[in-house]
């Protein structure tokens, strides 16, 4: 049994962590903004840059997956200015603490979250980890992100950045909006349906961050993406498949870049990423396949 602190425990990713390795009986401390209620909860303020490094001695890991949703809201310069905040200040107050702690009460491992934004647009080029960053506000934003990280680093703590993809499951993110529409009937394609979507199934989302918590000698950047990214075309056919509805309806990119602004440079992007180092460290997908992934969140 080992002792892994959670930042971001109540959304999406971090809910189906913390539900996972607190069934196989690991000890999960979850990192919260007001005052703790539970001995199981530690004080922090991503905001103001400051969390209680007492609470994190003894942990083998910390896992931080907070940040304000990408896809919450249209990207005013205000919110952008949110993402960027609660992504970049909230990892250095973690790196901070963590390398605060004596060698002897440090964590062994951090696992911070990142985004295949960090890419940029791709075309139909494949790109793996050894791809530089992209061009635009969610590369930038990735790259401070992960940079966040470095004092960690320097401590000598392991430290891993987690790339992730579009989380296929119906309680949030990007598909938690297309399940309704999908099943309603009114589901298509985005713009002319050709840019990649990197998706990966939300088990696999969790056990990859598991196996990068417990495969010693794992550091530096890794794609949590499936390894067969599609076409959003090809993703509507599938969707249309496994719920038995027409997918007749597209929305043309003029309309979403009127409806969401520069976020839908996000949408109609595209981003062909490949998972490999995940795959030569030994991981293995249960969902590699886009209608394994889709079956596995209904």
């Amino acid at each position: 049994m080992r002792r892994i602190a959670v930042t971001g425990a109540s959304g999406l990713i971090g809910s189906a962590l913390v539900r996972s390795l607190t069934a196989d009986g690991h000890e999960v401390v979850r990192l919260v903004r007001r005052t703790p209620r539970a001995a199981d909860e530690v004080r922090w303020d991503p905001d103001g840059g400051r969390v209680d490094a007492d609470g994190l001695a003894g942990c083998h890991a910390v896992v931080n997956l907070a940040g304000a949703g990408v896809g919450d809201r249209r990207w005013t310069d205000a919110y952008k200015q949110r993402i960027r905040d609660s992504r970049v200040n909230g990892t250095a107050a973690l790196a901070r603490a963590v390398a605060s702690l004596d060698e002897r009460n440090r964590p062994r491992v951090f696992v911070n979250g990142s985004a295949i934004g960090y890419y940029g647009e791709t075309g139909d080029r494949a790109v793996d980890e050894s791809a530089p960053a992209g061009e635009g506000f969610l590369p930038d934003l990735c790259v401070e992100w992960e940079g966040a990280a470095a004092p960690a680093q320097e401590a000598g703590v392991r430290t891993v950045f987690s790339r992730t993809g579009l989380v296929v499951s119906r309680r949030g993110g990007a598909w938690g909006r297309l399940f309704p529409l999908f099943r309603a009937g009114l589901g298509g394609r985005m713009g002319d349906g050709r840019q990649y979507w990197s998706f990966v199934a939300l088990h696999d989302e969790v056990a990859a961050i598991r196996h990068l918590i417990d495969t010693d000698g794992l550091s530096g950047p890794f794609n949590v993406t499936a390894p067969n990214p599609l076409t959003n075309g090809e993703i509507t056919a599938a969707m249309g498949r496994v719920l038995h509805r027409p997918t007749l309806f597209a929305v043309p990119a003029p309309v979403l870049r009127t409806v969401l602004g520069e976020m839908s440079g996000d949408v109609l992007g595209s981003a062909r990423v490949l998972p490999a180092r995940l795959l030569e460290s030994g991981f293995r997908f249960a969902f590699p396949e886009i209608e394994g992934a889709i079956r596995a969140a209904l």
